[in-house]
């Protein structure tokens, strides 16, 4: 798909990135060949390049023609492979680059490789290294070992090698070089970065094989894919979006890989998304379970359960990646792109009470066992436990899915805690948990029904609100259906859904999360996706469908999506990719083909009687 650059005061869009990614970290790359973020060693440490967040100080690794050029790129076939066509009144060149597997396993460092084929014409092309490590605060200094450029900071080592691409050149901050791409010629530029770790020095042919095998390890992992139904190329790059975000080592999801993108240019909603939260773990769990790949499922699962089981029973709203309560925040020293400050490091929201993530956890418990898996006894235990503090606390006010700072009773916390406690006691039923305490939360349960249809309820706007009291309403409501709610009112979730979709509509399939935030920030992806599966549970799947369809126009030429979109321009907002975009799209569509399967069996029935 064709791809425009304009950068702005030195910043791409948002849309021009696409991300390639080796289970460990995950490079940003710009379609004019820049690569303007990069965490190392792991996606949650300091940047080496992060251009994306400074221009000047923030460091990137550029690979492009050195003359004015027109671009087109995509993704290799079922991979996360990129390629990139450059085409320039001199010729034309083809990038094929990857973050490199070996044999489906990980290196021990890390490794970028950009092979570049010349197609048509002769091309001149450039490259250049230009780390900043720790957020632009330390310098590389740039020398040679063994003959290899390096350059090296915060314990971090970066061999460039380069083999028919120019001789390198060290400058006092960089590392570059130039060279010509003819057509049948074939060059390759690779970056390898280790922590506190010796140099490695590659042969050639071990990092083309490795850059092939790339391909191949992402085919494979696809190779168990389940879907029959429209969207496919949809979802299949979502599944493999989802991907990046995975730390590898234990299964671990990251919201996003990216931190301080602005929801507002100039704003300061700017967050560091680079932790797993249990909300988005949840439903990634949940969004795999449908695309038949259940090893994934396990792992990520599993790896949730090991990471509440620190702070149980009571949750945190996310963790780190070791598992551990996440960093503080810290302010950092930078522009933040395109002028939008702070740049956070760290996210302080770690320690709020959100009642939602018992319900999150209980969901996704319930959903791996109705797929014929099987709790041990220590899992069991835990979720007991977890059960029990939530019968208890469920009266608090709490921060809710938004993360706000102002303590009310949120609908959307209370409905959650409701999904847990039913969910916990249909584990009972299936002999998953133990019933000492069953009837407890069976009480509590019920209680928190009718708190949510007195209080929560209001005739005037015609729809459950955003709190209790409330005249807002908040998109996250929608998440009811998928919840279960319309067991307890069918009628009021109806036009709750009617309501928000009138109400917070942004136009063209869009939707603001919530009636207070409509000018502070952009229209909200996953809420898009929200209406499209409340609709679609609710009976009216072709209504669904429309909005579902229209959301597809908003990915990027490579389909990913952001957190937001501004509805004016159509401008990707905030921290990307968005791992909770791709998983609302990916449940969506579920949700959509699930109702028409059942259309139709409920339509062959009647004709049969």
């Amino acid at each position: 798909m064709n791809a425009r650059v304009k950068r702005k005061d030195g910043y791409a869009p948002i849309g021009a990135y696409a991300a390639i990614g080796d289970g460990r970290a995950t490079a940003l790359v710009a379609a004019d060949g820049s690569i303007d973020f990069l965490s190392l060693p792991t996606m949650q440490a300091p940047t080496t390049f992060g251009a994306l967040l400074d221009p000047e100080r923030g460091g990137r690794f550029v690979l492009q023609p050195t003359g004015r050029f027109e671009v087109e790129r995509r993704y290799l076939d079922r991979t996360n492979v990129l390629e990139t066509t450059y085409r320039s009144k001199d010729g034309a060149v083809r990038v094929t680059e990857a973050m490199t597997t070996q044999g489906g396993g990980q290196l021990p460092w890390r490794e970028i490789a950009r092979r570049v084929e010349g197609l048509a014409g002769d091309v001149e092309l450039r490259w250049s290294v230009e780390p900043r490590f720790e957020w632009g605060k330390t310098q590389p200094r740039i020398l040679r070992r063994g003959g290899t450029p390096v350059a090296e900071g915060a314990n971090l080592e970066l061999g460039v090698h380069v083999w028919d691409a120019g001789e390198p050149e060290l400058r006092d901050d960089a590392i570059c070089g130039t060279f010509r791409a003819r057509e049948g010629t074939r060059s390759l530029v690779a970056l390898c970065a280790t922590f506190d770790q010796p140099i490695p020095v590659p042969l050639r042919a071990h990092v083309e094989r490795r850059l092939d095998e790339t391909v191949d390890v992402w085919r494979r992992w696809l190779e168990g894919w389940e879907w029959d139904g429209p969207w496919s190329r949809e979802l299949e790059r979502s599944a493999l979006a989802l991907k990046l975000l995975v730390y590898a080592p234990d299964g671990a999801m990251v919201a996003a890989p990216t931190t301080s993108l602005p929801e507002r240019i100039g704003g300061d909603k700017n967050y560091d998304y680079r932790y797993m939260w249990v909300r988005d773990t949840a439903f990634a769990i949940d969004a795999l379970m449908q695309l038949g790949l259940p090893e994934q499922v396990h792992e990520t699962f599993c790896c949730l359960l090991r990471v509440v089981r620190t702070t149980a029973p009571d949750l945190r709203p996310f963790y780190s990646l070791e598992g551990r309560e996440a960093q503080r925040m810290d302010r950092l020293d930078l522009r933040g792109y395109r002028d939008s400050r702070p740049v956070r490091y760290g996210n302080a929201a770690s320690s709020q009470l959100q009642l939602g993530s018992w319900g999150d956890l209980l969901e996704t418990t319930d959903l791996y066992v109705r797929h014929g898996n099987a709790l041990d006894q220590d899992t069991a235990s835990l979720l007991v436990e977890c059960l029990d503090r939530v019968s208890v606390i469920w009266e608090d006010d709490d921060s809710g899915i938004w993360e706000l700072e102002d303590h009310r009773h949120y609908t959307i916390s209370k409905i959650a805690v409701w999904m847990a406690l039913d969910r916990g006691i249909r584990l009972v039923d299936h002999g998953q948990l133990p019933d000492v305490h069953v009837d407890r939360w069976r009480e509590q349960r019920d209680r928190v029904a009718e708190f949510v249809e007195r209080r929560c309820w209001s005739e005037e706007q015609a729809a459950y609100v955003e709190y209790a009291g409330a005249a807002s309403l908040d998109a996250s409501v929608l998440r009811a259906s998928r919840m279960g709610w319309a067991r307890i009112s069918r009628d009021r979730l109806d036009r709750t859904i009617d309501a928000i979709r009138t109400r917070l509509d942004a136009g063209g399939g869009l939707v603001y999360r919530t009636s207070r935030e409509r000018d502070a920030e952009g229209a909200f992806v996953a809420c898009s996706f929200w209406l499209a599966d409340a609709l679609a549970r609710a009976g009216r799947v072709d209504e669904g469908a429309e909005v579902f369809e229209q959301m597809l126009g908003y990915a990027n030429d490579v389909g990913l999506y952001s957190e937001q979109v501004d509805p004016s321009s159509g401008e990707l907002l905030g921290n990307f990719p968005q791992g909770l975009s791709h998983l609302a799209l990916i449940n969506a569509a579920g949700a959509i083909v699930d109702s028409r399967d059942a259309d139709a069996s409920e339509r062959a029935g009647a004709v049969g009687r």
